[in-house]
């Protein structure tokens, strides 16, 4: 009778503990390889949702489609059925298409957000980004926003949403503000991690005005209001509506630093090697 009681006992917590674990997750990146050069997030953006997907977990990757990426090598193809949508942003319509891509050996799908407002044909991510900043927080805000539509079409519901890059930044405002109440997102639990400064310039003044508009509340966008947002901004913009954080620079601004902390949010410091994957699932569970 002990026994069957402790087999019980047993099934029990092990079914418990199932029901805490999570199944899907949802990668939204600034760049991947071999579809951008190997940089260090690329690379990271690249590994660590295969290495998640071995593990047994359902992945789904997004990325911006940078007007240079070769189609025809990397056997990209529009997805009919979830392209169509104008995204509105500062009352002016920009229409959505998306393509996917299988990145081997894992068999791992990659969807890729276009718009030729946003990602011209021809002009490589450094010189479209750099260039253009003033239009950085519209791409941001573009991207950010067909992800989670299009992930809304896919009916499809992600457990955690681990974001990388700056131009990933808003999506846990978005989450946070305007699809907290969306059944697609009202449970998912969001990681942003920090990468090198890349944004050469700041945004546009009006980018508070934009995001208020969307239904951003008050409280994300009142220290930025009519203010040239810099990446500092942005980052802190991220670490106040997320779930945890994971520092991939090796040096951060003490500013930042004493942001995350006051913030009390599960962080994962730096590293030089790339995270453990094993790490990163017990990071997720933390949350």
């Amino acid at each position: 009778m002990r026994k069957k009681c402790e087999k019980f006992r047993n099934f029990v917590t092990d079914f418990y503990l199932r029901k805490m674990d999570f199944n899907k997750v949802l990668y939204v990146s600034q760049e991947i390889s071999p579809y951008l050069p190997a940089s260090k997030l690329a690379k990271s953006c690249e590994y660590l949702p295969q290495q998640i997907q071995e593990a047994g977990y359902e992945v789904r990757t997004f990325m911006p489609k940078y007007g240079f990426i070769n189609e025809r090598r990397n056997q990209l193809h529009e997805v009919i059925r979830l392209s169509g949508v104008n995204i509105i942003i500062d009352d002016t319509d920009h229409p959505l298409v998306i393509k996917v891509a299988t990145l081997q050996p894992a068999r791992l799908q990659v969807y890729f957000i276009f718009n030729d407002d946003y990602f011209a044909k021809n002009i490589t991510k450094d010189l479209e980004i750099n260039t253009s900043p003033d239009d950085n927080d519209e791409r941001s805000i573009f991207f950010v926003r067909s992800v989670l539509e299009t992930v809304k079409k896919l009916r499809w519901v992600p457990d955690v949403i681990h974001c990388a890059g700056w131009i990933t930044a808003l999506t846990s405002v978005y989450l946070k503000n305007v699809y907290n109440e969306d059944p697609t997102f009202r449970d998912a639990k969001v990681v942003f991690s920090i990468y090198d400064n890349d944004l050469v310039a700041p945004m546009d003044v009006r980018m508070a005005e934009k995001l208020a508009a969307d239904g951003v509340s008050e409280a994300n966008t009142a220290d930025i209001m009519g203010k040239a947002v810099d990446y500092k901004d942005l980052v802190k913009l991220a670490i106040a509506n997320s779930d945890g954080i994971i520092q991939r620079c090796e040096t951060l601004d003490p500013e930042l630093e004493q942001y995350i902390k006051d913030s009390g949010k599960p962080f994962i410091p730096y590293t030089a090697d790339e995270i453990d994957p094993q790490s990163l699932i017990d990071f997720y569970k933390l949350l």
